[in-house]
């Protein structure tokens, strides 16, 4: 399947406004717990900031793995899966710390003044920082193929068999719009 480029990786989540991620973390029985928030992509670190109260900062204090989906709705359909260990960068509390970096996450989705408000509306709630860093996760990436490429690219090749129909319609379906 296509991949992104880490240029385009990096890209696709720094753009604005910002697609929401899905935070997975695991319960105290060990089922996952899914999450749809804001982050920020800098230093090579997806950033995010659970309330003090959020269910998931729980999950994070006994167990810091975590899956991300970072994925886009329409063509070219771009996604960005992450696996590996948050870390809480700043504890509850110590939001003044990093309050610039929440103002810059708020800013991706939205409007500048709207998330100056925002972040200054709701800065008697405190938050943790966390963090995972992309060198250290597993990331894997993925898109649809755009013109010129070949769409047999768009499945793992474990999926295809030698007799498989999408084999020979793939590019007409293709050529029909999707840039």
């Amino acid at each position: 399947m296509p991949k992104l480029s880490l240029a385009e990786r990096d890209a696709f989540l720094t753009e604005t406004p910002g697609f929401i991620m899905d935070i997975a973390t695991l319960d105290a029985d060990g089922a996952p717990h899914l999450c749809p928030i804001w982050f920020l992509l800098e230093e090579g670190r997806i950033w995010f900031t659970p309330r003090q109260h959020s269910e998931w900062l729980k999950h994070l204090r006994r167990d810091p793995r975590v899956a991300l989906c970072i994925d886009e709705p329409a063509v070219p359909y771009r996604k960005v899966l992450v696996r590996g260990r948050a870390e809480i960068v700043h504890e509850v509390g110590q939001d003044d710390l990093w309050r610039d970096r929440y103002r810059r996450i708020a800013q991706r989705y939205l409007a500048h003044g709207d998330a100056n408000a925002y972040v200054d509306g709701t800065d008697d709630q405190p938050r943790a920082l966390c963090a995972i860093t992309l060198e250290t996760a597993e990331v894997k990436t993925w898109r649809m193929p755009v013109t010129g490429e070949s769409y047999d690219g768009i499945w793992a090749k474990r999926y295809w068999t030698d007799d498989a129909k999408v084999r020979s319609a793939a590019p007409q379906v293709f050529d029909k719009g999707v840039d």
